[in-house]
């Protein structure tokens, strides 16, 4: 069986998909994602653009044909070439598992160096459990390595007084974890075939630090033990459990299929608050339902890895909440853990063993919940008799904010009005700036209302790209109120997103678009610049106008509940 680097990579971000890529019914997966396409043009256009700085040369084997192309490859190794582009690297796992036992056997390591593998990579692969579940056949195992780039340096290899390192190239802007195991996976893959020590790999980002080299100290021990838990999960007769995470999910071909599974469950990932840390933490105190979550004390979760005093009740609350399938409020922490103690003392002499009995001696009513004060950011959120409501769409890939939509709302009288201030080409970015400045500076009592801070650090960045006084915008910016904040901080909902979306459609607000979304709009106004096609910009616009709606549709159902609950 072959492991590639990007089975490994998407084992680093979720442990299930690399199991149903191999063994699932691909009749389960969801059509062709417009912005994982746009991604992967993007990718490919990017790499042309680095590429542009070597002189390179690209194996020629049959497509899929992989010990043809690693012939063909170590062909132009053999050579000397300056720059392989795709390359293609096989080694058998059986034999690099050989491999870091002899370098085990070779090496004296303290426990304390296994532990933080704060140590070269030579010195600990101390990685694999002593005592198994399941012990794979290794010699069924062979690594597949293709390098973006493999790059020609001096050094000593089975090729002569040179020899390569490898390089990937990224269209992230940051070298996150999951880019560093990967470069590790191609340099041991390639210390194996050009017999010598792996040498340090790069990774060519997207911003200003574009070169990255990366430290094998820290990713080498971290991708052998992913490899080998990758490896473990494969043996297995059945896909690893589900953790829905949206970030992460929402662009893999089996989102629907897992989310279904995961909605028939009510699994614990679909609650807002809940992290894979978390997660692991309530298993191993066999919490696993919402009935459970919504029944534990706070106390039982505040020192725990992933939880603090707030985090703990915050979540506790949810759970009560989606149970109820009613909005509650939210206590301030400080306060509820009192409560909570005071229960244990009240009760102390009943208290029995166990887990169980500790939770229900601490069990507190959502009366004596709502008896207290809401959290220490109480909400400063109100009707106003006019009121702006500000929605931004961006390119990310082209670090342009290009929509900037407004819908002022005037109530005394009585009258609403959008305004779509758009950047049909990248130039006209300033034009719209200073055309929401003038817009906003009409109303200059008028709170700006918004959902999630993405449009305040925007309208900061606006001003500093195009020198605005902060005479001019500072004002603008004290105006600013996060709905998103202030309803998080205050109240509980049963939905399994705060995304607007979920919110406001929770309240029954619709969009005219059902398929439009953030990432769709990236996706349409891209096309926009190829085909000039205004039907794009009247879609985007739309969205972005449903959006100033919804924010409004939340914000002023929360207005209308606090004093009912209060």
């Amino acid at each position: 069986m072959l492991i590639s680097a990007e089975l490994l990579l998407q084992y680093h971000r979720c442990k299930r998909r690399p199991y149903l890529d191999l063994y699932g019914d691909f009749r389960e997966t969801d059509g062709a994602n417009d912005l994982l396409i746009k991604l992967q043009r993007d990718k490919i256009v990017y790499q042309k653009t680095v590429l542009t700085q070597w002189n390179s040369l690209r194996p020629n084997y049959p497509q899929g044909d992989w010990y043809r192309g690693q012939t063909a490859t170590i062909e132009l190794m053999q050579q000397g070439v300056e720059c392989i582009y795709h390359g293609v690297l096989l080694t058998q796992y059986s034999d690099i598992h050989l491999h870091l036992y002899e370098l085990i056997d070779t090496q004296e390591v303290t426990d304390t160096q296994s532990e933080d593998f704060s140590v070269s990579p030579r010195q600990d692969f101390r990685i694999f459990p002593s005592a198994s579940p399941v012990y794979p056949d290794l010699e069924r195992y062979t690594l597949l390595s293709r390098p973006d780039l493999l790059i020609k340096k001096p050094g000593n290899s089975c090729f002569g007084d040179w020899m390569y390192v490898p390089v990937n190239i990224e269209l992230g802007k940051r070298p996150k974890q999951e880019y560093q195991s990967v470069a590790a996976f191609h340099a041991q893959v390639l210390a194996m075939v050009q017999q010598a020590e792996p040498e340090t790999p790069w990774l060519i980002l997207r911003g200003k630090e574009t070169r990255y080299p990366v430290d094998l100290t820290k990713a080498m021990p971290q991708m052998h033990r992913i490899l080998w838990e990758l490896i473990q999960t494969l043996e297995k007769n059945k896909a690893p459990e589900i953790f829905i995470s949206r970030q992460k999910c929402n662009l893999c071909h089996w989102y629907s299929s897992c989310y279904a599974i995961a909605q028939s469950q009510k699994h614990l990932s679909l609650l807002p608050g809940i992290t894979p840390i978390r997660y692991t933490q309530l298993q191993a105190l066999e919490i696993t339902t919402l009935e459970s979550l919504a029944q534990t004390s706070p106390t039982l979760l505040e020192n725990l890895p992933g939880f603090d005093s707030q985090i703990a009740c915050k979540v506790i609350v949810q759970a009560q909440s989606v149970i109820e399938n009613r909005p509650l409020i939210l206590p301030a922490s400080d306060k509820i853990l009192t409560l909570a103690k005071d229960n244990i003392t009240t009760n102390g002499s009943n208290r029995a063993s166990g887990i169980a009995q500790q939770q229900n001696l601490l069990l507190f009513s959502q009366q004596q919940i709502n008896s207290l004060s809401l959290t220490s950011s109480s909400p400063d959120i109100f009707t106003a008799p006019i009121e702006l409501y500000f929605d931004i769409e961006a390119q990310p890939d082209l670090n342009l904010d290009y929509l900037l939509g407004v819908l002022v709302v005037d109530r005394q009288n009585n009258t609403e009005q959008f305004y779509s201030l758009l950047a049909e080409k990248l130039e006209d970015e300033e034009l719209i700036w200073q055309q929401f400045l003038d817009l906003v500076w009409q109303y200059p009592h008028a709170p700006i209302y918004h959902f999630c801070i993405y449009e305040y650090d925007t309208v900061k960045r606006l001003s500093k790209l195009y020198h605005t006084p902060n005479a001019v915008v500072k004002p603008i910016l004290n105006r600013f109120v996060d709905v998103y904040e202030k309803l998080t901080q205050s109240v509980a909902l049963p939905v399994e997103s705060y995304a607007l979306k979920a919110i406001a459609r929770w309240l029954g607000f619709e969009w005219r678009h059902p398929e439009a979304s953030g990432a769709k709009c990236i996706y349409w106004y891209d096309q926009w610049l190829k085909t000039g096609d205004r039907t794009l910009l009247e879609k985007i616009q739309s969205y972005n106008e449903d959006d100033c709606r919804a924010t409004r549709s939340v914000k002023d159902w929360f207005v209308s509940f606090l004093p009912t609950e209060l």
